[in-house]
């Protein structure tokens, strides 16, 4: 097959307008011949440019509410013939079937349909059909034909054929249908993942698309390749948000970011600011406040040490006292719904500060499917939403926890499902002052915390640790009593876990010994 290509015929089709007129009056400069249908046709012609429509070609009318338009030998077999194989170009002559060179295709509008909530009926309706099929017929036919699938696309197909007279190389060629291959790919990943639901069993085949939004600098290691692929969903968070400043995100802010933004979107901003300040991908420090310098101010001080380069999400306007106090030290990324313009200014002096705005929070009860690769596969699951309110509460000891334990159990069981396990988190007043994360053994987690919270209170002059008179969460049972006796020597007085232990029965009877409150759950928050 030769290198260069000329491209002499075009079939354009696109639901997506963007660029077209330009594209088309680029390739009819080169004396490109225009084949189109429906709307494309319309526009192309109302910019003055020569048109012939499909049906022409096929000598069949557009039918079924224009669910067959293209489908038609001479179509495909002007894509598929192979130009070198006189047997096909035979068959072309026999038949009077034109030669294809370039199409032009970017599919009905599905995800978005989807998106919208449209009804089930509008959703099947926007699964395109004959788009793919040119697609992956003018795909497998790249020694010759080219096939675009993406606007961004149209500059360098005609920057091409500018530069060799009207013609392509098969180096272009080959990387647009690889493209090509990937898009109706993910357009059937988003297809079978929308029946899937519907249907409602776990379906027999699944895949995973996306869309190159960035090739990262390396991956967790300087010798590891990175990219991030963004899967088209609206949830708004990294995937979605603005940058405002400093240099690109790499693999670990991106996952780090995404940590902090949906633990921080757990808490409605309705019930005040909140912060949450991360350490490769664990909270070191969570707090609710009066203000919102007030939430980050103390979310900092359950660990100043690991707040140090740590990704910074806020639930409410990033507002200037917050960004001075921020700017205090140094930070690797910070994420808000939205920063004021003296916020902005401010961080502006922080040139390696990356400032996210994500206009909204995520909504922590929206179901969604997590992957998670192994050796041969990938484990799919659905997105830990669990969420308990006060009525799903079990107390199982003695003492009933006072108001105020309550409300910090519940900002400590909102933590834990955010932390890797065994985790465990010790509360007080709204505020974490201790977290023990991604321990083999529950109580070393609990030791762990404990000793942090001790550290910080001879940093901070404190005359004993915040972990006296404060609570504690763990996000699954307590095996054993000890991990509840060194909470119970810390300090804590009430504790929330799922319970469902065989030694259950001795947990409490550790917890009335020690005169604290307990509730269960019911449910647990493994984070592995």
């Amino acid at each position: 097959m030769p290198d260069l290509h000329p491209v002499s015929r075009a079939l354009l089709s696109v639901s997506d307008k963007t660029g077209l007129v330009e594209l088309g009056q680029a390739l009819a400069a080169h004396g490109v011949e225009l084949l189109s249908t429906g709307g494309t046709a319309k526009a192309l012609r109302d910019a003055g440019l020569k048109v012939k429509d499909v049906s022409e070609v096929t000598g069949f009318p557009e039918m079924m509410d224009g669910r067959v338009k293209t489908l038609h030998p001479v179509v495909h077999g002007g894509l598929l013939a192979l130009r070198d194989n006189d047997e096909h170009v035979a068959a072309m002559d026999k038949h009077d079937i034109g030669a294809i060179d370039l199409v032009v295709v970017n599919l009905y509008p599905f995800e978005e349909t989807v998106a919208k909530g449209a009804e089930y009926a509008e959703v099947i309706e926007n699964i395109d059909i004959g788009g793919p099929a040119m697609i992956r017929s003018a795909a497998k036919n790249h020694g010759f034909v080219n096939v675009i699938v993406d606007v961004e696309d149209y500059a360098t197909v005609i920057n091409e054929l500018s530069e060799n007279n009207g013609q392509t190389t098969y180096a272009l060629r080959q990387r647009l249908a690889q493209t090509a291959y990937a898009r109706t790919a993910a357009y059937d990943t988003a297809v079978s993942t929308w029946m899937a639901a519907q249907v409602g069993d776990t379906p027999r085949r699944r895949t995973v698309g996306g869309t190159l939004a960035q090739t990262l600098r390396y991956g967790e290691n300087p010798h590891q390749q990175a990219a991030f692929y963004t899967d088209g969903s609206a949830r708004p968070g990294v995937a979605t948000a603005t940058q405002h400043q400093g240099k690109e995100l790499s693999y670990n802010n991106i996952n780090d970011t995404d940590a902090a933004f949906e633990l921080v979107s757990e808490f409605d901003p309705a019930n005040g600011p909140a912060c949450a300040i991360i350490k490769h991908a664990n909270p070191c420090g969570v707090a609710q406040g009066t203000s919102m310098v007030d939430a980050y101010t103390r979310a900092f001080d359950c660990d100043r040490t690991s707040a140090f380069g740590g990704i910074i999400a806020l639930n409410q306007t990033l507002d200037a006292e917050t960004a001075e106090a921020i700017s205090a030290i140094f930070t690797e990324v910070v994420i808000a719904p939205n920063a004021t313009p003296e916020a902005m200014e401010i961080f502006g002096k922080k040139k390696n500060l990356r400032l996210l705005t994500t206009n909204g929070l995520a909504d922590p009860a929206q179901a969604a499917l997590s992957f998670r690769q192994v050796s041969g596969g990938y484990l799919v699951q659905d997105k830990d939403v669990g969420r308990i309110t006060m009525d799903d509460l079990k107390v199982v000891t003695k003492r009933q926890p006072s108001d105020q334990e309550l409300s910090d159990l519940m900002f400590a069981w909102t933590v834990a499902k955010h932390v890797k396990s065994n985790a465990i988190i010790y509360v007080k007043d709204g505020a974490t002052v201790g977290v023990g994360a991604g321990q083999m053994s529950r109580v070393d987690s609990t030791r762990i915390a404990a000793r942090k919270a001790q550290d910080m209170a001879e940093a901070m002059g404190l005359p004993a640790p915040l972990t006296q008179g404060s609570v504690v969460a763990s996000d699954a049972f307590f095996p054993f009593a000890d991990g509840l006796i060194t909470a119970a020597e810390a300090g804590a007085t009430a504790l929330i876990q799922p319970g469902g232990s065989m030694r259950d029965d001795e947990v409490i009877a550790a917890a009335d010994e020690a005169g604290l409150a307990m509730v269960f759950t019911g449910m647990r928050h493994f984070r592995h």
